[in-house]
């Protein structure tokens, strides 16, 4: 978590304010003057990003969408509070105190750090853990535990998989246990792979076991 960037935009003042009383002092800290530079750090480098929102620069926020990286909207009381919104986005209204801030830093750290753990990259695909699904060229589909679990196989192994080990980690059946459960399930994520994004060579097989 210490190698976090709180990157702020719109009070050069808060930002100097956060500097001398060294309230993230563990976390680097930049000041950006320009909007667009701070949406793209961000962007590329998932950097949480503070804006002060004021009657000047709300319209930028009401076209475009803070969505892709974490972030704290500080508005002014003038400014309706829910009016931006997304799953990584807080907001603060002023007044505020430093506590509320810290707060709200360190939840929304916390809900991002948790998110990015619960993402896997599976060749083209993203498998997210927490909302059980596969995602893939702003497609998702939603999948049920054992798929997911099934999937998260192939993430962590670089050889075929045997059916006897889908078996015993997925189902925790024994490796003599005789029975079609794994061809079954197999077929299914095939078919729903193939529904949602159009790839019929989703899950391989050879004599050594499923690949991806």
């Amino acid at each position: 978590m210490s190698n976090i960037t709180i990157s702020i935009f719109g009070s050069k003042c808060f930002f100097e304010i956060v500097n001398e009383i060294k309230l993230f002092s563990k976390f680097k800290i930049k000041y950006y003057e320009s909007i667009d530079l701070c949406i793209k750090d961000a962007e590329e480098h998932n950097l949480l990003a503070i804006f002060f929102v004021d009657e000047q620069n709300k319209s930028f926020f009401n076209k475009n969408e803070i969505n892709s990286f974490p972030s704290i909207l500080i508005v002014e009381s003038l400014i309706p509070k829910d009016m931006f919104s997304n799953e990584f986005s807080e907001q603060i209204n002023m007044p505020f105190t430093i506590l509320e801030f810290e707060k709200k830093v360190i939840s929304l750290i916390a809900k991002n750090e948790y998110k990015k753990n619960s993402l896997i990259h599976l060749n083209d695909y993203i498998i997210d853990k927490q909302e059980r699904k596969i995602k893939k060229n702003n497609l998702e589909l939603k999948l049920s535990e054992k798929e997911i679990n099934f999937l998260i196989l192939f993430s962590i192994s670089k050889k075929p998989i045997s059916k006897n080990l889908v078996l015993k980690k997925v189902w925790h059946y024994s490796l003599e246990s005789e029975t079609h459960t794994v061809e079954t399930h197999i077929h299914r994520l095939r078919k729903k792979i193939l529904e949602k994004f159009g790839d019929d060579n989703f899950i391989k097989n050879n004599n050594k076991g499923y690949y991806i």
